[in-house]
């Protein structure tokens, strides 16, 4: 004779799964940590049809990164970097962060310390597909996902990649997604990358802290964002050389922020500036032009830059600025 739970067990089983779901955020997705030996950067990656996705990954210069989904327990994130601070190596954080868990088999969590030492965790329960697969310097887990091959993909575009940690995670998720992706879709996307120390200056410690929360193409909005995160660095470069009147070294940097984001007005304006400056006047006033096409708001700006200093007092250079294309 079959035996089967009684009615009462399995209405209070399905009860204790049902706390722990509401309990937790279901974070669904596709995910990667990793680091790169030659600079000491850790970084984390990681897309989902779900609002805010970034709260699943967290990285600390110097220390490590963790990535905590499924049924996601936000906790493990920080807990688990301080385990790392404290020494603890990854596999160990791992191993006592699961064991004081009480729903374990929900989960799906990966841990990378600052030496190299990656772990990760999938839970019996976590919605199929679901899977991960570490490799040297990362680790990349999915689930509830269209494929089952969603985690090898992203492997292989890791491993592959060239370019910086950034562009390397950034291939990962494109990956994934080409791959089939969340089955239910695309909402939300995170890029953390972490510097080898904590100088306790964010903007240094943190060289790309990027987020998407609410976009129906999540990924391509990422890459898009990731280029103009790249062209801004380029054009703080412009800045810099601009304060020592170093106009070639300007013209340059701000030169590559157009090409890595084109069409933006703010890249196009100080471009056209450093032209100017340079004494390229009339490719000066064809790339302020464009600016005034796309707002011409900014004809009043020009002007504005003589008394600091950042353009030449020019009465006929300001007139030809001023009335681009016009």
């Amino acid at each position: 004779m079959s035996h089967h739970p009684t009615r009462r067990a399995t209405i209070a089983s399905g009860a204790a799964i049902l706390v722990a779901i509401l309990a937790a955020p279901a974070s669904a997705t596709y995910s990667i940590v990793a680091r790169d030996p030659q600079t000491g950067q850790v970084g984390a990656a990681v897309q989902s049809h779900w609002f805010q996705v970034s709260n699943v990954i967290w990285v600390e210069p110097g220390v490590g990164a963790v990535a905590t989904q499924s049924l996601a327990d936000y906790t493990y994130g920080p807990a688990g970097l301080e385990l790392l601070r404290l020494g603890r190596s990854a596999s160990r954080s791992l191993e006592g962060l699961l064991a004081a868990d009480t729903a374990p088999w929900f989960r799906q969590v990966a841990i990378l310390d600052a030496d190299g030492d990656i772990v990760a965790h999938t839970g019996e329960r976590c919605i199929a597909e679901a899977g991960h697969r570490v490799g040297e310097d990362y680790s990349v887990q999915a689930n509830l996902m269209a494929k089952d091959t969603v985690p090898a993909a992203m492997a292989r575009a890791f491993e592959n990649g060239e370019g910086d940690l950034a562009e390397r995670l950034m291939l990962a998720l494109e990956a994934a997604q080409a791959e089939g992706g969340d089955i239910r879709g695309k909402q939300s996307a995170a890029i953390l990358v972490a510097g080898p120390d904590d100088t306790g200056r964010s903007w240094v410690d943190f060289p790309f802290d990027l987020r998407v929360d609410d976009h129906p193409e999540a990924v391509k909005e990422m890459r898009r964002i990731l280029g103009v995160a790249r062209a801004y660095d380029a054009m703080n470069e412009g800045d810099l050389a601009i304060e020592k009147n170093d106009f070639a070294a300007a013209e340059a940097a701000y030169g590559r922020a157009v090409r890595l984001a084109p069409g933006n007005p703010e890249v196009l304006f100080w471009y056209g500036i450093s032209l100017a400056n340079a004494g390229e006047i009339e490719r000066a006033v064809e790339t302020i032009a464009k600016v005034y096409e796309l707002d011409s708001t900014w004809r009043e700006l020009p002007e504005r830059l003589i008394g600091p200093g950042l353009l030449a007092d020019d009465a006929e250079l300001l007139a030809k600025l001023r009335e681009a294309g016009r």
